[in-house]
């Protein structure tokens, strides 16, 4: 009703929706058209939205309508399929949050980047600027390649959640100096997040926002958000942070479809599925923090506290976060014998365990991980990627598994020895466990 009352040509209907793993749903939508003043002529642009069953909690889903002498231009607030991302829809907040509050932000949006032109518009200078772009592709050369080409050059890093592991994360990647520039995306409001002191002493190459848009073009985007509700059960714990992955995924997608998206939030193997289901992206791109820390403590104990002989680094921590994370041994001129391997996994699992995971050494795992994807080491870690096709397992679930990581993700999973039937029992297990959560979420 208020929205009629604002823009009267709005039409509501029930129709089907399809979202990205092609599940379908009977949606309330509305289509019209929206005034939008753009250099001293006025346009109606036509959108439609989608509203979820779970409003007012949930943001509507947004999309551009274009008649058929209308093209989309692709911008920071519009992909190529026309949907619609707005920083009113990623902070979106019951009850503050209303639809015509969503409509005022999109028209001053799209007042400074108009989504929509005309095919058939005889403007001379329109014309001259489309066959100036048409000159440029001919040669090989366009403005959204050069464009590509310019961004490559940026290593760019965007940390999302402004918590403690999220400021660790950007404070390891600096003292690294991995990024050429680092975006913390921070949603807490007024001095409830941490960065409040970051502002104040002012990090060099750092921009605090919170506005997705400012991670436009990273080459890897960490997600380190977790849920602060007040949540009863795990399971509401988990379909929590999901939520809001829903809403922040697909506009990274869209912000930066080149990049890595690395998960750290928890529980890190569902998280990461979650990330890779709503992302679109190719499984190599979708990585999950997994076991690199434990991994690389579990390396040094052997090599440094325990004194190991010939231990190497072909060892590794993998599986699930937790207690059912497993050692295993790389390649056998590696291995120790059998025996002996059993008594120092085993020694080296016992000091392990009083390590605790604190933000910092956490934040520190993520650059270890950031350096090998931005400068393309090819480093071999411990991290959740799709194990579907490993260990038999038949569901597709992330666990962590020793990859190599490069500027494009994972590029190789290694070959590691697992010929311990208790090692494949619980990956296997944990497979079906993670499997079983999973189907119980809403994605």
């Amino acid at each position: 009703m208020k929205v009629n009352m604002s823009y009267p040509n709005f039409k509501f209907s029930m129709d089907t929706y399809v979202f990205k793993d092609n599940s379908q749903k009977e949606l309330l939508n509305f289509t019209g058209t929206i005034p939008v003043n753009y250099q001293g002529n006025t346009y109606n642009i036509p959108i439609r939205l989608w509203i979820l069953d779970s409003h007012p909690f949930a943001p509507p889903i947004c999309f551009l309508k274009p008649t058929p002498n209308m093209e989309i231009s692709v911008g920071k607030h519009v992909d190529a399929q026309g949907r619609i991302y707005l920083p009113y829809l990623q902070n979106w907040s019951h009850p503050k949050s209303v639809i015509t509050g969503l409509i005022r932000e999109m028209i001053i949006k799209f007042q400074e980047e108009l989504p929509l032109f005309s095919l058939s518009s005889s403007d001379e200078a329109q014309q001259g600027e489309l066959l100036a772009y048409i000159s440029k592709i001919t040669q090989g050369i366009s403005d959204m390649n050069s464009k590509h080409q310019e961004n490559q050059r940026v290593n760019k890093v965007t940390v999302v959640g402004g918590g403690e592991l999220g400021i660790a994360c950007v404070l390891a990647i600096l003292a690294k100096g991995i990024a050429d520039k680092v975006v913390l995306i921070d949603f807490s409001e007024g001095t409830k997040g941490g960065t409040m002191d970051m502002d104040i002493f002012e990090l060099q190459n750092v921009e605090i926002s919170k506005d997705l848009a400012a991670s436009w073009n990273s080459r890897v985007v960490i997600f380190t958000i977790n849920s602060l509700g007040n949540s009863q059960t795990y399971l509401d714990v988990v379909q929590s942070n999901v939520d809001m992955f829903r809403e922040l995924v697909p506009a990274v997608g869209h912000y930066s479809p080149q990049s890595v998206i690395l998960v750290a939030s928890q529980p890190v193997e569902v998280m990461t599925y979650a990330a890779w289901k709503l992302s679109a992206f190719p499984e190599n791109r979708v990585i999950g923090i997994g076991c690199n820390l434990d991994s690389k403590r579990f390396q040094y104990i052997l090599s440094n506290i325990l004194k190991a002989q010939n231990s190497g680094k072909e060892v590794w921590i993998i599986g699930e976060q937790g207690e059912d994370k497993v050692p295993i041994w790389g390649s056998p001129e590696e291995a120790v014998a059998p025996n002996f391997q059993v008594q120092l996994s085993n020694r080296a699992l016992e000091i392990l365990k009083v390590k605790g995971q604190r933000s910092w050494s956490v934040g520190l795992s993520v650059s270890d991980l950031v350096d090998s994807i931005i400068n393309n080491k090819k480093k071999v870690h411990s991290v959740s990627i799709l194990a579907k096709g490993y260990y038999n397992i038949n569901n597709e679930v992330f666990l962590s598994l020793p990859c190599i990581l490069g500027d494009t993700g994972v590029s190789e999973v290694i070959n590691a020895s697992a010929k311990e039937d208790l090692v494949i029992e619980k990956l296997q297990s944990s497979a079906s466990s993670i499997h079983s959560l999973q189907n119980q979420l809403k994605l």
